[in-house]
């Protein structure tokens, strides 16, 4: 799915932002190459400035795409650090539940299982709207959480703070875990990257002089590349890239019922 608004928001498909970089390089090519055969040919003077301005501007594009693809990976490590931490929360959640008395730790431990299977069915859903059905429910069933164990805040002692602790980072681990899906490469950093790969590639068709000559579809196609790869990293849910649950579903082996 591919959100534009009016340039780029967030692109969910980089085998469309892949199709989109490549086209358009390579019609700048072709309108650079146009145009320089309307005007007269480069005097000696004039091709020595050029080539610093091509220079110069290819690499910009080369530093602007590598700043980019860091936040990108940034971004994937995080949501995979975040990932390992709700499970641990999760975990550890359930085994200090279990020092509730026995009206109180056997319904906190069945709402545990049930919304550790709600988190991992998050991280694999495909569908946004999918994802947005399951986050309500997650929601939902948060609330019954935190009622499972509020009754032992009626009589405190360490052991219930601890285990009202252990609830709240819970609790928190999914919230930390949704702003990190949320936390994309800005749209400016996207419509910059863009601009800079289509001025590129017209300086490119602008200045090849051999007739034919097909290495000035070279810079699109690696341009296009790098591009598939840091849509890839960002999207979280629809790229070939995902940070997938393994952590919270080797919680699940823990979580088997008494």
């Amino acid at each position: 799915m591919l959100g534009l608004s009016p340039m780029f928001t967030h692109i969910d498909s980089p085998l469309v932002v892949f199709l989109l970089a490549l086209a358009a390089q390579i019609l700048a090519v072709i309108a650079g190459d146009y145009i320089r055969k309307r005007r007269q040919v480069f005097r000696q003077d004039e091709r020595h400035d050029f080539a610093t301005v091509q220079a110069a501007t290819l690499t910009l594009l080369a530093l602007i795409i590598g700043f980019t693809f860091s936040m990108a990976v940034t971004r994937y490590d995080q949501r995979k650090s975040l990932e390992e931490a709700e499970a641990n929360a999760i975990g550890t959640e359930y085994l200090r539940v279990e020092l509730l008395p026995g009206d109180l730790s056997s319904p906190a431990r069945d709402l545990l299982r049930k919304y550790l299977d709600l988190r991992i069915a998050f991280y694999e859903a495909d569908d946004p709207a999918a994802a947005d059905e399951i986050g309500r429910r997650t929601s939902n069933l948060q609330s019954e959480l935190w009622s499972s164990v509020l009754p032992a805040a009626s009589s405190p002692t360490p052991i219930t703070a601890l285990v009202i602790a252990g609830m709240n980072d819970v609790i928190n681990a999914q919230g930390y875990a949704q702003a990190a899906w949320w936390n994309r490469i800005p749209r400016g950093a996207w419509t910059m990257m863009f601009l800079m790969a289509i001025s590129c590639s017209l300086l490119v068709g602008y200045g090849e002089q051999r007739k034919g000559s097909i290495i000035v579809f070279f810079l699109p196609v690696v341009v296009s590349i790098a591009f598939f790869l840091i849509s890839d990293l960002d999207n979280p849910r629809g790229g070939v890239i995902r940070v997938h649950p393994q952590n919270l579903q080797a919680v699940v082996q823990s979580m088997t019922p008494q």
